[in-house]
């Protein structure tokens, strides 16, 4: 007997039956919609960041980057996977979190934690390299509609972003046919006053302090002019 030969005889159908077996199990997982607790829950991931941790440079460092995504995001993201593991939030997506959560005060952690997920996912997005400048035809339009020109419109994230008493932030949102800016204290959204967030500014201190210490203003200007991401405002029309 060729000894070599019937071992891989065996195993190969060892090998085919299993597959076949796998098959088999995935049909019934497929027709019954099982399936096991870990994959029920969806756990939240700290995003990559869409540049590099030095690429905001000078107006944001990677300093600042360091602390605030390394360490501020973070936290709400492994804050939040532990607040709603094994809760009737588990399996949501962050907007519907924030929608089931919103002004209930028995789940303000949750809400909290999962608003500035969301928050700061939308923040980095809202910033890109080279930023500033003007937006593309179709926005500008928009706005020179709902604000009579893009200065005024800059002028007014302006002074939301520096108006925010405390911690919170500054959006540009659409709200039915117009345009408009809203600031939002701590971990608030406009989502909740059915408003879509187009781009964001993140005026907690550990955004701009480490770089600008208190001059929030100072912060403000160097985002709109330099570094808002008008295409991502634009994406999400």
């Amino acid at each position: 007997m060729n000894t070599t030969h019937e071992e891989a005889k065996i195993k190969s159908l060892t090998r085919r039956q299993f597959l076949g077996r796998a098959a088999g199990t995935a049909a019934v997982i497929a027709a019954t919609g099982f399936i096991s607790n870990a994959q029920e829950t969806q756990v939240h991931v700290l995003m990559e960041l869409p540049y590099a941790s030095n690429a905001l440079e000078p107006v944001i460092t990677a300093n600042t980057i360091s602390f605030h995504y390394g360490r501020h995001h973070k936290a709400y993201v492994d804050n939040l996977n532990k607040l709603i593991a094994g809760t009737q939030f588990a399996g949501m997506s962050l907007d519907k979190i924030i929608i089931a959560t919103s002004g209930k005060s028995e789940n303000a952690s949750i809400f909290n934690n999962a608003a500035q997920v969301w928050n700061h996912n939308f923040y980095w997005k809202s910033l890109k390299p080279q930023g500033g400048g003007e937006p593309a035809a179709s926005l500008k339009q928009k706005i020179e509609k709902s604000f009579g020109s893009l200065d005024k419109c800059k002028e007014a994230l302006s002074q939301a972003a520096t108006s925010q008493f405390g911690s919170g932030w500054a959006w540009l949102v659409s709200d039915g046919d117009l345009l408009k800016v809203v600031k939002t204290g701590n971990a608030e959204n406009p989502m909740t006053g059915n408003m879509k967030p187009l781009l964001t500014i993140d005026v907690w201190e550990h955004a701009y302090y480490l770089d600008y210490q208190n001059r929030r203003a100072d912060y403000v200007r160097d985002v709109i002019e330099k570094l808002i991401n008008w295409e991502f405002a634009a994406s999400n029309i």
